[in-house]
This record gives structure tokens, C-alpha cells and sequence, in this order.
């Protein structure tokens, strides 16, 4: 009789347990920093293989309009999450903006001096000559002279161009301009969309410019209200990453499943390879994705303060920036 009740309660558990509605997974918007493209795919990748599912996190992706807007979006909370290029955060936080890095994925500087392979550009003495188009004020134009400075150039060494992205890009495609600063797994792919032409990247990394890049924001007043979210976001986040590492071209097919109009799955792919080498320094060689050092960090507050228009307070404290509290052992 003992076992017979035993028995019944068991199966009258299980059956209550049952019925019970399932937790609502908790609904995450993350807004990316530009038009979708390569470097985005372990987003697109980890919602697709249901990773932030079995995190109880019901993803959004919307893409956005630059760094700076993402940024905004966070900081006034329409947005849970942003994607966005960390120093560009680091000047809005450092005038009061509510916001800071939960993860930082690019860890290695992506910008880069680029033209088409076919104009054997592929060392700083061969923009000697050349036209360079830019865009003013981006990021990438306020370091261009610290990449000038680090390889003996000079303004004069050469002819410059400016317009906004896109201007910037058809001086290059229309062979109005023989090389852009640019993203190595960004615009370099633009061009080869445009032109189905091979782009020459020389980075700033190589010439001893290293500074983190793009990685995830948040409100530091919804960090604080919702750190079982975030845990569980950069939990499946960086088991996005570390999936999509091992399956490139399944992780941009993601993208062009989510938006067929994203791009090509081609150059998408090799824009999503160009960017897995950024993830890691020699330092966290080894670590899981978005574990920068406090030493990195402090070097690119330290370059962003000389040449990125940083505010000097910022060299006080260059860990009010970020934090790696959220990120999985």
C-alpha cells in the first residue's frame, strides 16, 4: 500500500509538473552598428541554432545606422544590447552617457589602408603618389595619423579625398581613388561585391596600432537591474561565437536566411573569416571570446586619448569602460 501511494504521488507530481506553463523566455533587443555584413554572423548564427533559446533569451536583431546612433539607442534604452565600435562608445560614456562594454569581441584593431590587389599597393611606401579617399571625423580618419606617424608618411606623400561611406567607396570602385581607410572584412568586401575584384588590405595592426574594435554595450542602469539577463545574453553570445568560429559559411548562410537581401553568401562568408582573427591578442590566445585584458583596454584608452578626440579624464579610470563580470568562465 506504501508503494502504491509512493507511486500515485509520483505520477501526480509529474502530471502537476506538466501542466505548468514554461517560463517566457525574456525578449533581448540587439541593435548592430551598421547595415548587416560579415562580422555579424554569430548573432544571426546563435539565434538561428536556437543557442540564445536555450539561454531563455527571445533575440531581436535590428540593424542600425553607425556606432554613435547604436550607442544613443542603448544609452536612452531602446535598445537592450548595442554592437558597436568600443572607443566610439568610450567618448559618449565619458561624458556621462549611462552606458558600458559587457564584452569585448574585437580585440585586434580592424582598420586598415585598402585598395584593389591589382594596384600592388602592399606596404605604407606605396601609397607614395596614390589618392586616398576618407571620410572626416570616423574613426578610422582620426588614427590615420597615427598610422602615418608610426610608418614615416607624411600628408603631403600623397593626395586625399573625402565623402560620407558610400562616396568614399565608389572613389575606389570607379577608380577615382587608389586606396580608402576601411575595415578589412568590411569595406574590403563592399569593393569586391562591386567590382568581383580581390581588395589589399594593410592594417594598422601590423604597424603597432592595437586597439580593441567592436563589441557589446549595454545600460548600466539595465546591467544592474537585470544581471541574470546579461549572464544568460553573454553566455550565449560567446557560445554563438565560438560555434560560428567552426562553421563560417553556416554562420553568414544565417545571415541571408534572417535577410536574403544581406549580401552575398561568398563574400560574406570571407568577411566573417577576416574577422575571426580580431578576437583574440597574443594575450587571450587560447581564452573564450570577449575576454579583453585590462592592459588592452588601458592602451586603447591611452591612443584614443592622444589621437581619437577622447577626453584626457578618461586615462583615470579606463576600467569605468567595461566589464567582464557578465562573461562566462
Amino acid at each position: 500500500m506504501v508503494r502504491l501511494v509512493a507511486a500515485l504521488a509520483a505520477v501526480l507530481i509529474g502530471s502537476m509538473l506538466a501542466t505548468l506553463p514554461a517560463k517566457a523566455a525574456d525578449k533581448v533587443v540587439l541593435m548592430l552598428n551598421w547595415y548587416v555584413y560579415g562580422e555579424h554572423a554569430p548573432f544571426y548564427y546563435g539565434k538561428a541554432k536556437g543557442i540564445y533559446a536555450a539561454e531563455g533569451i527571445d533575440l531581436e536583431i535590428q540593424e542600425g545606422r553607425g556606432s554613435a546612433a547604436t550607442t544613443q539607442a542603448v544609452a536612452a534604452k531602446t535598445a537592450n544590447f548595442g554592437y558597436v565600435d568600443v572607443p566610439t562608445m568610450m567618448r559618449a560614456a565619458v561624458k556621462g552617457a549611462p552606458i558600458i562594454a559587457t564584452g569585448v569581441l574585437l580585440q585586434t584593431s580592424p582598420m586598415s589602408v585598402m585598395g584593389l590587389v591589382e594596384k600592388n599597393i602592399r606596404k605604407p611606401e606605396d601609397i607614395k603618389g596614390k589618392t586616398v579617399a576618407i571620410t572626416p571625423a570616423d574613426s578610422m580618419t582620426q588614427i590615420w595619423p597615427l598610422f602615418l606617424k608610426k610608418t614615416g608618411l607624411k600628408e603631403s606623400d600623397f593626395t586625399t579625398v573625402a565623402g560620407d561611406g558610400q562616396t568614399k567607396l565608389n572613389a575606389v570602385i570607379n577608380g577615382r581613388a587608389d586606396l580608402l581607410l576601411g575595415y578589412v572584412m568590411d569595406q574590403s568586401m563592399k569593393i569586391k561585391d562591386a567590382t568581383g575584384k580581390d581588395v589589399y588590405p594593410i592594417k594598422f595592426a601590423d604597424y603597432g596600432i592595437n586597439m580593441v574594435s567592436s563589441g557589446l554595450v549595454a545600460n548600466t542602469d539595465y546591467v544592474k537591474a537585470n544581471a541574470d539577463v546579461v549572464k544568460r545574453f553573454m553566455s550565449a553570445t560567446t557560445k554563438a561565437v565560438e560555434a560560428a568560429e567552426k562553421d563560417p559559411k553556416g554562420a553568414a548562410q544565417s545571415i541571408l536566411d534572417a535577410n536574403p537581401k544581406g549580401g552575398k553568401i561568398d563574400t560574406l562568408t570571407q568577411g566573417f573569416e577576416l574577422t575571426i582573427p580580431l578576437y583574440r591578442t597574443p594575450e587571450t590566445k587560447g581564452k573564450r571570446p570577449f575576454q579583453v585584458t585590462d592592459q588592452n583596454m588601458a592602451d586603447s584608452v591611452n591612443l584614443m586619448v592622444e589621437y581619437g578626440g577622447l577626453e584626457a579624464k578618461a586615462k583615470e579610470n579606463p576600467k569605468a569602460f567595461y566589464t567582464n563580470e557578465y562573461l562566462p568562465k
